[in-house]
């Protein structure tokens, strides 16, 4: 018999972050004021580059969609996170569950590629520059783009058709808050080693390829700005910086989480937590506070609408 004519479970039940009424209540006032906080400032940042004529570069383009995708990303988890933390019983049905994973891996995996090609787009410009023009003009940034879309959307398609696949006919309490392969397919009626290994091969590997692929761009612009000027190699430097902060705060949780096939651990749940709805809203802080050009861009917007 097929395995899709197999599943039975109808919704999904979860444990949630915990189950201390005071604590859901803390974290409910929490999480809200963060993800208010994650969609002002990453709207605040698309509408600044937009509306200001001198950052329509590939820096500020690629930063412009950073931004859209972490507004997409918070949103596919947290609202139905603050809304459990308001419930008893945290119910979800199987549909809106493989929706949910569906969209948490694209979103995810298209961050992994756009912060990739971002490091890349640094690596032009520092390393050679007189080539910039050439190398990272408009058509080219579209182009890489629409692959970086089509990467993720290939990506998370092999996600929900793995999990899918499986029969599911008894156990629906998912340790988590959300839906996500790994804690899901546990509830799957048949042994789930190789999906568990295919999972590995796919999240595991773009991740770990990406942040190994990052670390060493990040390493030849860093010798590389030996040869620059004091001042040139301030600014490369604190623009540097600024990315692989976000680097680093994304790619730990996911390499941590997607490189550990049938493993589980009671930290799990905080590292969720960090990069769900956490770390949406430490993109915008790092690369407002730390980029003077976007900071001044903010200041003028601002003026121009005092006066208009």
């Amino acid at each position: 018999m097929d395995t899709l004519n197999q599943t039975r479970v109808t919704e999904f039940v979860f444990l949630g972050l915990t189950d201390n009424r005071v604590l859901e209540i803390l974290f409910f006032v929490a999480f809200s004021v963060t993800y208010f906080l994650t969609l002002l400032g990453n709207i605040l940042i698309i509408v600044t580059i937009v509306f200001t004529t001198r950052l329509h570069v590939p820096m500020y383009f690629f930063l412009r969609n950073l931004s859209f995708i972490d507004i997409c990303h918070s949103s596919v988890t947290v609202p139905k996170m603050l809304q459990g933390l308001l419930l008893e019983r945290k119910t979800i049905s199987f549909d809106n569950c493989i929706a949910q994973l569906f969209f948490l891996h694209l979103f995810a995996c298209a961050e992994i590629f756009l912060l990739t090609i971002m490091a890349y787009d640094r690596y032009v410009a520092i390393c050679i520059p007189l080539h910039y023009p050439s190398v990272m003009n408009m058509r080219v940034c579209v182009q890489l783009i629409f692959a970086l879309w089509l990467g993720a959307t290939v990506h998370s398609l092999v996600q929900t058709f793995l999990t899918i696949r499986l029969p599911y006919c008894g156990p629906n309490i998912i340790d988590s808050y959300f839906c996500d392969v790994p804690p899901v397919i546990k509830l799957a009626c048949t042994d789930t080693y190789l999906t568990g290994m295919l999972i590995v091969s796919n999240s595991g590997t773009i991740s770990l390829t990406c942040f190994l692929a990052l670390v060493t761009s990040y390493m030849v612009i860093l010798v590389s700005l030996r040869k620059q000027s004091t001042e040139g190699c301030q600014k490369a430097l604190s623009t540097c910086s600024a990315h692989f902060m976000v680097v680093a705060l994304f790619f730990g949780p996911c390499i941590f989480i997607y490189t550990r096939p049938d493993t589980s651990f009671s930290i799990d749940k905080v590292v969720s937590v960090f990069y769900t709805v956490v770390t949406p809203l430490v993109n915008p802080l790092i690369y407002t506070l730390r980029n003077e050009e976007v900071k001044s861009a903010m200041k003028q917007l601002r003026q121009r609408q005092v006066f208009l």
